[in-house]
């Protein structure tokens, strides 16, 4: 049996957990579980046990947890609290998504319904990828980076380590050798669409989208 542990329970958490029963097909034989550091959270949410990080110590080796934490810097923060008990990660994959060739995404991810990921693309740990967002060819993606729903990514695009994508941003194609690149830790804000390379740490919102503070 593989043991799905969610790491936070709050709203996104409570949106993986009937996608993580399923993914696996009719026949799997996996358990779900939430993980909270909050002793004060109830000891079942929606029909699922919680645990604390250390309770899930029972359930390994068949335990793989899934971070459901949007903010990346908490995401790490708790990827590495994994790391240093030695549990291992997995990746919850809805039955709807749909990967094509050469694709490789690295541990932790989260694919929700109808996300769709196209040929050659390179994604990070502990990606998340909400309701109908896509990634097209040739993009490249980094650590710790969250898609908010319906995010279009098109293809040659480069999104750097700790980037948020938010709901309904469009983001224009790149060129092979010269992608379009999203910074680290920049943020394009909901209906965004992106034309220009955004610089690292950067808050960009509108059509076409620019620099929150020069708006």
């Amino acid at each position: 049996m593989t043991v799905i542990a969610l790491y936070g329970c709050g709203g996104f958490g409570r949106e993986v957990a009937p996608v993580a029963r399923v993914s696996g097909g009719p026949d799997a034989d996996r358990k779900i579980l939430f993980v909270s550091d909050d002793r004060d959270t109830p000891p079942q949410i929606n029909g699922v046990s919680v645990l604390t990080l250390d309770g899930l110590k029972k359930y390994e080796p068949q335990a793989r947890v899934v971070i459901t934490v949007a903010a990346h810097s908490a995401r790490r923060a708790m990827a590495q609290r994994c790391i240093d008990r030695g549990l291992a990660f997995g990746s919850v994959i809805a039955r709807s998504a749909q990967i094509y060739d050469d694709v490789r995404v690295a541990d932790g991810a989260i694919l929700c319904e109808n996300t769709i990921i196209t040929s050659n693309v390179r994604i990070g740990l502990h990606f998340h990828s909400n309701l109908f967002s896509y990634v097209a060819h040739d993009c490249v993606i980094g650590d710790y980076v969250t898609f908010a729903p319906r995010v279009s990514c098109n293809g040659n695009v480069r999104i750097e380590d700790n980037a948020y994508i938010g709901t309904g941003a469009v983001l224009r194609q790149g060129e092979s050798g010269r992608p379009l690149v999203i910074g680290k830790g920049a943020v394009v804000g909901m209906g965004a669409v992106v034309t220009k390379d955004v610089p690292p740490g950067t808050v960009v919102v509108g059509n076409p989208a620019k620099p929150l503070e020069n708006r």
